[in-house]
Order: C-alpha cells, then structure tokens, then sequence
C-alpha cells in the first residue's frame, strides 16, 4: 500500500458538515495549516504562507469529530493526503488537498479538552450479557447429566 499518510497540526477553518450516507456517517471541515518562523529583522515571530485541507472523516470518527469540532479550535489530523486537479468553471489546474482522516482530535499543546467515551446503543437482540460457565464439570455431579444430555451431540441412527 503506497499512500502518502500525514500528519499535520492546524486550526479548523470550516464548521464541520456530517452527512448520513449509504456506506454509514461521513463528515468534513476546512483544515488552515500556516507556518510560522523567527523574523530576525523584526526579532519576533511572523506568520508564513496559510495551506488549506479538506479533511474527510468516515464511520464513527465522523460523528465524534462533528460532536465535537469548532471553527478556530486547533487540531492534528493523521491520513491519507489526496492532491486533485480539476477543471473548474472553465479553469484548469484548479487544485485541491485532501485528508482522508485516520484519527484527529484538539492540540493538547494549544489548550485542554476533555474526553468522553461515545456511547453506542446496545444491540436490541442481545439481552443476557452473563458470563457463560466455562469450566469442565466434574464426574461426580449431579448437574453433569442433564447438561451433558442438552448439549452433547446424539449420535445418529444406523440401519
């Protein structure tokens, strides 16, 4: 698998936009990215050239990343980077960069968040979530008998 993955440290530009598609949830957000380096004429820090990346989100990062994203928050996205070009109304070598997300979440480095769990619902089929008995029963049990005879295979009939 020859894909350029990334990792890349920015602030979320757009208000992310969570869909519900065929193939399960999918979100997306303009990603800013701009770099910055000492001045030594000015001998402080500038700002550089601004990236911009459309970072796509699938599954159940979609949901937690519309749940909880903001327009300004800094974030890191690790993914696969996608560079198109395109025709656009009439002009070509119109080109955009894409992020097919694999994890992201806020910069710790930038401020603090909290973490909480995403809550699935549970299946409405499953209702005895017991530990099954998985210990061998013992020769001298009475309780040996009737359980060996609901589970053991019968042997079949020969004529």
């Amino acid at each position: 698998m020859n894909e350029t993955m990334v990792c890349v440290v920015g602030n979320v530009a757009t208000r992310p936009v969570y869909r519900e598609t065929a193939s399960g949830p999918a979100a997306r957000f303009r990603m800013a990215v701009t770099s910055r380096y000492w001045d030594r004429e000015r001998n402080a820090w500038a700002d550089g050239h601004t990236n911009f990346f459309t970072v796509w989100a699938n599954r159940q990062l979609a949901t937690n990343a519309a749940a909880s994203l903001s327009v300004g928050e800094p974030v890191i996205v690790q993914g696969r980077l996608k560079v198109r070009t395109e025709t656009r109304e009439g002009q070509q070598g119109w080109m955009s960069a894409d992020i097919d997300a694999v994890a992201l979440g806020h910069d710790l480095a930038r401020g603090t968040t909290a973490f909480r769990r995403a809550q699935r619902p549970e299946p409405a089929s499953v209702t005895d979530r017991s530990e099954p008995n998985w210990e061998s029963p013992r020769p001298d049990s009475p309780a040996k008998d009737a359980d060996a005879a609901q589970q053991a295979p019968q042997p079949a009939a020969v004529t």
